[in-house]
């Protein structure tokens, strides 16, 4: 089973600049996107409707042209929820929850703390609401994988300059605290665990600075899964190569579901 994701920074610009094809010719399980910047209605037919694939996607209740997510299966879902049990947290679009056999799969663009004080608050209180959510689907006997765009950095191996970023939110020290927590709870980080020590991977660069072209990037995007997959984990790979938005695609490749 191969999952993919990508921060598309806007699926329509992605589709303009003829960067959307690569992954219909890789045809994974799973594809998620984040940051589409489009309600369906706006999205072409031809990126849409894929055949072999079920389509569900997720956009701010108010705010247009702004976040949203989007998931492509060739596993038609038990059930599908766009909500986690916080209602506060419902109206950016930023989730998709596939339940398939035993697994819970979760599609995720978490907000940026970016501007105002009260934009660092609500990603955090967004952060514990989510681990609660993921908690609560392990306790009914769910296997958990969710991936997304995470928008931190976790350690200083993950993004290229730490000493300089120690003050900026993306690698706060509260920001990070979080994901150690996601760790201690017992999810695991598949890049780093099947790349132990790897270098100058990363699935973010800023593109005003022209970061991509130095590496000078940030690793961001995250595909996590709870303790109990760890050996169908076959590989976990970020696919630099591909351009098209600030951010890259990355992905598992997992034994198949069963």
């Amino acid at each position: 089973m191969k999952l993919i994701s990508w921060n598309v920074n806007g699926i329509r610009a992605v589709d303009r600049k003829k960067q959307f094809d690569w992954w219909i010719k890789e045809q994974p399980d799973f594809m998620c996107l984040q940051e589409i910047k489009a309600t369906a209605d706006q999205i072409p037919s031809h990126v849409k409707d894929i055949p072999g694939y079920f389509a569900y996607f997720n956009s701010p209740k108010e705010k247009k042209g702004y976040s949203g997510v989007a998931i492509y299966t060739k596993h038609k879902p038990l059930a599908v929820s766009y909500e986690m049990d916080s209602v506060e947290h419902e109206s950016e679009g930023r989730m998709i929850t596939l339940i398939i056999k035993d697994y819970c799969i979760i599609f995720i663009y978490f907000p940026i703390g970016f501007g105002v004080p009260v934009r660092l608050a609500y990603k955090l209180a967004f952060y514990d609401a989510f681990l609660a959510y993921i908690e609560k689907l392990r306790a009914s006997g769910k296997k958990i994988i969710f991936c997304g765009d995470i928008n931190t950095a976790h350690e200083e191996i993950d993004l290229a300059r730490p000493k300089q970023n120690e003050e900026n939110t993306g690698f706060l020290p509260e920001e990070r605290a979080w994901l150690d927590e996601v760790v201690n709870h017992g999810y695991v980080d598949t890049f780093r665990f099947k790349n132990p020590g790897k270098k100058d991977f990363y699935t973010y660069w800023d593109m005003k600075t022209a970061a991509r072209e130095r590496n000078v990037g940030w690793r961001i995007d995250y595909v996590f899964v709870s303790s109990d997959l760890i050996k169908s984990l076959k590989d976990a790979f970020i696919l630099k190569e591909i351009y098209g938005s600030d951010h890259c695609p990355y992905g598992i490749i997992l034994s198949d579901l069963s």
